[in-house]
């Protein structure tokens, strides 16, 4: 058990002691990492395809991804507008219209190259025995590049603990949502683990997605996958709407993408005050998704 998780954990450890200055290079890095995530959840994809009872395989991933979404989504923000209040946060809060529909066509990307996967491996019906293990050599790689990025994103320890408002939403974030994953565990009868695990993506639908996938099957990823990307749509269209009253309750939501997808929108209507506390808090939770997720998995076997 602690073997397998220290396995997969250990290229995400080798990639964080890489400290790289060269920005041709990081560049190039960031793309490369784009790409494999692209590669595995095409990879998904086929691996759903493969499944015995496809369809109620489907069924069974909507009904997981609507009892997740919903609980884990009701804890965060039962919790984040007491931080509104008891920890004010003042914003240049702007009424800038962005074009949200764009950015969302981002994320609908992802769900065409996994639905891509599917549709070809159900059509094609070529052997798929080979999917686990490339999908699994391509994680290793693509926590290796993460470790990088997360060494190289410009945050410095001090930096953090000094971030009193990033501090405190991220911790809000991961204990609502692990009780939200205990309360999910309960409703689906699945393993407590199992819901934590599925608990702790905390809005990295790519990553979240391919690490669930390669614990539990394609069918525990593709919810994984759905529940962390329906956070970053909903968070798309809500902080426009309410980070200007409840900022810390906008921010954290938005999850592990607040230090990178959702910042723009973050950073344009609730202005520079709270670019800071989104990178600190979007970077604390980036970096608790594959380590509460993979001790959570290791903890189910």
């Amino acid at each position: 058990m602690l073997s397998g998780m220290l396995f997969i954990f250990a290229p995400l450890v080798v990639g964080y002691l890489f400290s790289i200055h060269n920005k041709n290079l990081l560049a190039k890095l960031n793309s490369a990492t784009a790409s494999l995530v692209y590669v595995i959840l095409f990879l998904m994809g086929l691996s759903l395809a493969s499944l015995d009872n496809l369809g109620d395989n489907l069924q069974l991933i909507i009904k997981y991804t609507a009892v997740f979404f919903l609980v884990i989504g009701c804890c965060n923000l039962a919790a984040l507008p007491l931080v509104d209040k008891f920890l004010p946060l003042e914003t240049d809060a702007s009424h800038t219209k962005l074009p949200l529909s764009k950015m969302a066509l981002e994320s609908a990307k992802l769900i065409l190259v996994v639905g891509g996967g599917l549709v070809i491996g159900v059509l094609l019906s070529f052997d798929l025995s080979w999917v686990d293990t490339a999908s699994e050599w391509i994680l290793f790689i693509l926590l290796f590049f993460i470790g990088i990025q997360l060494r190289n994103s410009g945050l410095s320890l001090g930096q953090i603990l000094l971030n009193k408002h990033g501090m405190v939403i991220a911790s809000v974030i991961v204990v609502t949502s692990l009780v939200g994953g205990m309360i999910a565990s309960f409703v689906l009868d699945i393993s407590l683990f199992q819901g934590l695990a599925m608990a702790s993506g905390f809005g990295w639908y790519s990553l979240a997605g391919i690490l669930m996938g390669d614990a539990f099957g394609p069918v525990f990823g593709g919810a994984s996958f759905l529940i962390e990307l329906l956070r970053e749509l909903i968070s798309l269209v809500l902080i426009p709407m309410f980070i200007g009253r409840m900022p810390c309750t906008s921010i954290g939501y938005a999850g592990a993408t607040a230090m990178d997808f959702t910042l723009p929108v973050i950073q344009t209507t609730g202005g520079v005050r709270c670019v800071p506390v989104a990178i600190v808090s979007g970077f604390i939770l980036s970096l608790l998704v594959p380590v509460l997720m993979l001790f959570f998995v290791s903890l189910s076997h």
